[in-house]
Parts: C-alpha cells; structure tokens; sequence
C-alpha cells in the first residue's frame, strides 16, 4: 500500500484493528500510543495503574514482591509463557509483537503464538549494540567519535600502554551495558584496581579521551523509504538526586532552546547517516543515538547506539511535532506493515529539527539510590501531580500519560514499584513527566526540578 501524505499514515493506523502487542516490564515507553493506533495493546510485568487501564494486562508476579529476573529478555519470555497472556493473545488472533529487549527464545516464542516480532532479529541488534562495534559502523559512516583506541586490557599497565596518545583521564566501556554500570572513569591505578574484574573479564574494551561532555540523543527509524529523524534531546545523566551511578542515565529533555540550530542540524545529519549504515547491514525500523557535544570545542562526537526503542521513546512520540505530523513510532510500524512512504521524509526531518517544532517537557528517571534494602509500606500513585507551595506533592487524579498536565506545577508521575515490594540499590522508583525546563544554562538541576524529585520521593515510605 502507498501512503501519499502524514494524514494518510495516521488515518490507516487509526482504522487497523491488527492487534499490536508490546510486552515489557511497563508500559512508559510507548504510553499513549493506542490512541494513535486501533490495535495497541501492552503485557506488562509491573501494574503501574493498579488494574485500572483498560488496554494493560498484568499477571500475576512469580514470587511476591521482587523482581526474580537476570534480564529484560528472561522477564519477556516469562511473561510470553504464562497460559493466562497467551490465552489473551490468542483471543485477539494473529497480530504484531515489540519489545525492548528479546532473544532468539522469544523469537520462537512469538512464532508459536501466531505473531510477527517487528523488529530486526535478535543477532542483528546484539552486534549493532555492541558500542565497540557501535564504533566501526560510525567510522564507516563518517561520523566521528570521541579519540579513543580499542583492545584488551588485563592489568593497569596495559591499558596505559594502549592509550598513551589519550591523556591522564580516561573513560573505559565495555561492549554492553545499561545506564552508566559499565561505563569506568580512570585517571589512577586504584580507580582501575576499582573496576578490574569488570573489564579483564572482556575480551576487549573501548578507551576513551576524557572530555568535558554535553550529552544529548536523538532516535530514528529506518525505513525502505529513507531515514525518519526525530527531534534532538539533552541526556539527564548521573545526578546524585535521580541515580546512584555517575555515568548513569537519569532523564532527558526536549527544550526549544537547548541546543544552537547549527548543533541540531548537524546531530539530525549525522542520525542519518548511522541510520543509512546500519540499514545497509540489514536494520529496518526504530533506532536511537547517543551524542557527546564536546564543552570545549564545540565538536559534536557519537556516544553510543541503541537499535531499539529506548527511554527517550515517550518524550520523542508525545512530543508538539507528533502530535502535528506522527508520532517516530508510526514510521516504524508502517516499515513492518510494508507501507510505501511516499512523500518527502527529507523536509520531514528539516522541519522536526527546526527549533519552532520544540515544545518544552523533559522527563527524570528516579532511582533507588540508599544501598540499603527496604520493602515499601506504601507509594505514589500514576496519574497528574501537582507541586505545592510548601514544595509537598500532592495527588490530582489518575492519568494514563501526560495530555492533562496543566502548568508548570503540574507534572505526570508513572509509579513502577508497589506497596510491599522490595526496593534493592539502583532500582527505578518511578518516572515524572514534567513540563517546562529541567536543567539551567550549565546544565544543572533547576531548584523547581530538584523540588519535584524531593515532592515525589517523599510518598515512598
């Protein structure tokens, strides 16, 4: 089928009722999105709305009150073996499978219960995900990353050997890793004898100059018609008030003033570009980039890729240039529903770069960051919140996603965790949606953002 034009795209979604299934541990990436389309519908493992949303089905939890799971991938087939989600998913007919994270088990999985897994297979993304093999695809591509050297490294003295051109401070990355817990910062032995296990346990490493960063991200969607490239965002990254890792992602914000309109032209380019290379390996559909703004230059240098939806997902599909055009997320599944986008993707681009097409909002990640255990008595429900004058946080009404949220001292809260659960170190507590800017001009946390993390942190007892 062709699509001529963003209103028929939206049209054809809004009328299918092929049932699209997204299986995660919450709702929050793609909140909102059955509004959008006919057939969305979520299988999640934690009951962010208390049984309350109508398209939300949550069994019920192996063990009580923890989180039994290694990975996102065991968490997803675990719930994709349940006889109760599969019954479910059955009485819908054959239909469509995404997931943030899934293997060759859950590729299996979706087979036996009728379903295409719309994405790329599970080989694929594990190499694209890769951040040293992230490396060689933008070197391909020509663009450019922080100075860095790749290779293995068992004792100090080998990684001083291997980057020596690099300077004193350095940061070291393994292949895989999730929000900063294995991302090392290195400027003596005994930062190194700190971490040691973790990176001679690799076969090799990535070795970074240290810079003075700006982070930023920008996700994408590869499509047979070109690369669809979404708005630029700044990375909340590390804040001791959200998150007990110091590399640790945090949050993010899209804000119309964020960034200069040369920074967010060459960010959108260079998205591209990743997005054309990795299609060339045989990736189609929705991608997100890490970007590194030097402080000191000014130079613009990858961070990492991510072939998948990601964190910044909500904020890029709830965005104004969305909800004027199409949510990144529709391009996506029109990529998998072999649709034919034919219209000009690449003024799509230009204009969801330009800095009129910013609205302001970010989002903060908040984490338990005590290392202390603790099981909660009682907390914060999901829904609109509103931020008092005594700097307290009060309840307003239940809310699937941010639509309603009216004012600056208003903002949307998605609880993760429930009464009675246990709470380990650097587990996510909830996340809040807030309009307006986080961070100051260097890049701190507002006091009226700092205010809201304190407001919310206070109803987890």
């Amino acid at each position: 089928m062709i699509i001529k034009d963003l209103s028929s795209l939206r049209r054809f979604f809004y009328r299918d009722t092929t049932p699209i299934w997204h299986v995660c541990a919450t709702p929050y990436t793609l909140l909102g999105m059955d509004e959008w389309v006919r057939g969305f519908r979520w299988v999640n493992y934690s009951d962010c709305f208390d049984s309350l949303h109508p398209r939300i089905l949550v069994p019920p939890q192996p063990v009580a009150n923890t989180f039994p799971f290694d990975t996102l991938e065991a968490m997803n087939n675990h719930l994709l073996k349940l006889p109760q989600v599969r019954n479910h998913i059955r009485s819908f007919g054959p239909g469509l499978l995404t997931l943030l994270f899934f293997d060759e088990e859950t590729e299996s999985l979706a087979r036996e219960l009728d379903l295409q897994l719309i994405f790329p297979p599970a080989d694929l993304r594990r190499r694209i995900d890769d951040k040293l093999e992230t490396t060689r695809i933008a070197d391909s591509a020509g663009v450019s990353s922080v100075p860095n050297v790749l290779g293995s490294v068992q004792t100090y003295d080998d990684l001083r050997s291997l980057s020596k051109h690099l300077g004193p401070d350095l940061v070291v990355q393994t292949p895989y890793g999730d929000s900063g817990e294995t991302t090392f910062f290195i400027s003596s032995r005994d930062d190194f004898d700190l971490v040691q296990s973790h990176i001679a346990a690799e076969r090799e490493v990535k070795i970074m100059k240290r810079i003075r960063p700006r982070q930023a991200a920008v996700e994408g969607c590869v499509t047979s018609s070109g690369t669809v490239v979404g708005p630029l965002s700044t990375e909340i990254v590390g804040f001791g008030e959200l998150t007990p890792y110091k590399g640790g992602w945090a949050g993010n914000e899209i804000a119309a003033g964020a960034f200069s309109d040369a920074q967010r032209k060459q960010a959108s380019h260079q998205t591209m570009l990743i997005g054309n290379a990795i299609q060339a390996l045989g990736y189609r559909g929705y991608f997100e980039v890490d970007w590194l703004i030097d402080q000191d230059t000014d130079t613009l240098y990858l961070g990492e890729l991510n072939p998948r939806l990601t964190g910044l997902s909500p904020l890029t599909n709830l965005a104004a240039f969305a909800h004027a055009d199409a949510p990144l997320f529709l391009f996506h599944l029109a990529e998998y529903r072999n649709l034919k986008l034919d219209f000009n993707l690449q003024e799509l681009n230009q204009r969801w770069s330009d800095l009129d097409e910013n609205d302001n909002w970010g989002q903060l990640i908040i984490k338990h960051t005590e290392q202390t255990d603790v099981v909660l008595k009682s907390a914060p429900a999901s829904g609109v919140w509103r931020l008092n004058a005594d700097g307290s946080a009060s309840f307003r009404y239940p809310q699937t996603h941010r639509r309603t949220v009216d004012g600056h001292n208003e903002a949307f809260f998605l609880r993760i965790p429930e009464a009675s659960d246990q709470i380990t170190f650097g587990d996510d507590l909830g996340i809040l949606v807030v309009p307006g800017r986080l961070l100051t001009e260097n890049g701190q946390l507002t006091d009226r953002t700092q205010a809201w993390i304190r407001a919310i942190r206070a109803h987890f007892v």
